[in-house]
């Protein structure tokens, strides 16, 4: 799946800029950064509309494109699953939604939540020319931290949320998210060792309440990487102009690296679990070197050698992410 954003969301990003001083917007842009680095939630950092255009110029395709990435997976994996509602938790410029509408385009029903109603305004300033779907939108404001019940769906989806959550309160927000599902529930967190760590309690939450995990773990046991590495994945996404003069960027790409989590309902049919690559294959006169988090809980190197033709012809296609 593209990592691009679909032509009618960057149209209406594009009208949405019009006008704007882009000098102002970039030291927005920076502004914002540093305070979600610094762990401020987005009620303290997107206070006007134009601080959530400003993000959304510097942070929308780059949500996107980890999002769609891991709801391809999540759909490769259980095949089966065709969600109608999605609740998108802590929606933002809503980048989970058109990521969800784009791998499922039947879904029937959207509501996104979120605490800051200029992230909800620009939703749906965005959503004008997106998918049916996506005009009806429910924008509903609220809190994350604040006990449910939350609308029900069969998509639940919490995109670079986690973060911004108190330590204390993430487990409770994660049962809360997974009470509001009925089929599969994604979490997508920044490629760190903080957010592999959030996605690790999450994972045991979700496995104490009776989930599956469909990806990227192939098994149940305790994460090997654990204490000595950490999980994430990455996506290369193509940088626009005004992306790159808003965060003062030359490379016309950027790697965005993400963790994530899949879980789903038991009942919902599978794909078969494989290893999966942990790491960009290393290739090497020998062959190519894959780092794999294996069926029996181990992390482990694996080498595909030159000799072994048809294994070797196979390997070369694989990337950082893939099952084996």
């Amino acid at each position: 799946m593209s990592p691009d954003l679909p032509a009618p969301l960057r149209a209406a990003l594009d009208r949405a800029l019009e006008g704007v001083p882009r000098k102002g917007l970039a030291e927005r842009a920076a502004r914002t950064s540093q305070a979600y680095r610094a762990g401020q939630p987005s009620s303290g950092v997107i206070r006007e509309a134009d601080d959530a255009l400003a993000y959304a110029i510097t942070r929308l395709p780059a949500t996107y494109a980890a999002c769609a990435t891991v709801l391809a997976e999540a759909a490769r994996m259980a095949p089966g699953f065709a969600p109608r509602t999605l609740l998108d938790a802590g929606a933002g410029t809503a980048a989970a939604s058109w990521a969800a509408a784009a791998v499922w385009p039947a879904l029937e029903a959207v509501t996104w939540l979120d605490a800051s109603p200029h992230f909800l305004a620009l939703a749906a300033a965005l959503a004008t020319e997106g998918p049916a779907v996506l005009r009806a939108a429910e924008a509903r404001r609220g809190d994350l931290t604040a006990a449910g019940p939350w609308p029900k769906a069969d998509l639940v989806v919490t995109s670079y949320a986690l973060a911004e959550i108190v330590a204390d309160k993430q487990i409770s927000m994660i049962s809360e998210l997974w009470a509001a599902c009925d089929g599969v529930l994604a979490i997508v967190e920044p490629g760190t060792p903080a957010g592999h760590a959030r996605l690790l309690a999450a994972r045991n939450t979700l496995f104490e309440q009776g989930a599956n995990i469909l990806a990227p773990c192939p098994h149940r046991m305790a994460c090997p990487l654990a204490g000595e590495d950490w999980c994430h994945f990455s996506v290369r996404l193509p940088r626009s102009r005004d992306h790159r003069l808003a965060k003062g960027a030359e490379v016309p790409f950027e790697d965005e690296r993400f963790a994530y989590l899949v879980a789903a309902r038991p009942g919902i049919a599978t794909a078969p679990y494989r290893p999966r690559i942990l790491a960009p294959p290393r290739t090497g006169k020998p062959g190519i070197a894959l780092k794999l988090c294996g069926l029996d809980g181990h992390a482990e190197t694996r080498l595909v050698g030159k000799r072994d033709k048809s294994a070797y012809a196979l390997a070369r296609r694989l990337g950082w992410g893939d099952t084996l």
